[in-house]
């Protein structure tokens, strides 16, 4: 008898063990949601739908993007954390979200550690520096004299208060030692449009957001934030060119899915992401928008993240930035 009941056993995990093969080489069965944080036709939604185009072709499954922005992210991110853990729902996760928000928002309705799963960092990009083309500026030097001579009375625009263009204003002022006061809008576009109209004397944005209106002359680039001079805009000399040497900004976002979805899930999402990565589509889409790919394992962008947190961390504590 005990004999039977062993055989019983071990044939019903045999039987388990090849239904749960047999879910993971039918994934996905579906199409997949790619929720994003932020409106459509800005820097991360131009990204999450570029890399939803090439994962569709490979996965054979839609992968549709839904836009939920609000407080920077976090709605987006509060309604991945408390989706089904089946692969299904992924969320293009940001520098705001996963390494400033946490600190900026005295209470959240996620873990940024606990509530998902890493996929793959899929982009890091840097932000352009932008002032009125009416100011005649021609150099970061240029921009500094100016806020020298208007102490008080020169302001920098962002996509609101604890956003990466703020806190890139915020490491500006402190490295240049100039009297600039921060002027927060409703996004990204109203923050550009202030500094088109001289509203505000300059402002830091992301290169998808801001390159077209500077190579259009709405307004006038003069360096790029990241540690080397951007493809997408090669005569741009950086921060750290223009006599900032520890001036080093990058945005960033990747890919997470809610905690406790099956490691098979995650090594094969994984894979998409590289594979998507790597076909030529992507790479000329991220090319044009200065970006540079992601790599490296889920494991290196758990660890990527960690560091961006404590980061950025320290940034919003010296800042003082709340969130509104």
């Amino acid at each position: 008898m005990i004999r039977k009941l062993w055989q019983h056993a071990l044939l019903f995990a045999a039987l388990a063990g090849t239904a749960t093969l047999a879910a993971a080489q039918a994934y996905p069965s579906k199409p997949l949601r790619m929720i994003v944080g932020f409106a459509a036709g800005g820097s991360t939604d131009k990204l999450a739908r570029a890399l939803a185009q090439q994962m569709t072709e490979i996965l054979g499954q839609a992968v549709v993007i839904e836009n939920k922005p609000g407080a920077a992210g976090n709605l987006a991110a509060e309604a991945v954390a408390g989706a089904p853990a089946d692969g299904y729902t992924l969320f293009m996760a940001t520098l705001s979200s996963q390494a400033i928000n946490p600190h900026l928002y005295a209470k959240l309705r996620f873990d940024p550690v606990k509530s998902f799963e890493p996929v793959a960092l899929v982009a890091k990009y840097p932000l352009l520096l932008m002032v009125p083309p009416q100011l005649q500026m021609t150099s970061v030097s240029d921009l500094v004299a100016y806020a020298k001579a208007h102490p008080g009375a020169t302001f920098f625009s962002s996509a609101g208060s604890g956003s990466p263009g703020h806190l890139a204003g915020e490491i500006f002022k402190a490295a240049a030692q100039v009297d600039v006061q921060h002027v927060p809008y409703r996004g990204g576009g109203p923050a550009m449009m202030a500094v088109m109209s001289n509203e505000a004397q300059f402002a830091f944005e992301t290169i998808p957001s801001a390159v077209g209106l500077t190579r259009g002359g709405k307004l006038k680039a003069l360096a790029v934030t990241s540690d080397a001079r951007s493809g997408a805009v090669p005569e741009l000399p950086t921060m750290q060119e223009s006599g900032y040497k520890s001036f080093s900004v990058t945005s960033w976002a990747g890919l997470l899915v809610p905690a406790g979805t099956p490691k098979d899930v995650v090594t094969r999402l994984h894979q998409v992401v590289n594979q998507a990565l790597g076909s030529a589509a992507m790479k000329a889409s991220m090319a044009q928008d200065g970006a540079e790919p992601g790599k490296g394992s889920p494991a290196d962008f758990a660890r990527f993240m960690a560091d961006e947190y404590k980061a950025w961390g320290e940034v919003v504590r010296r800042s003082g930035a709340k969130a509104e």
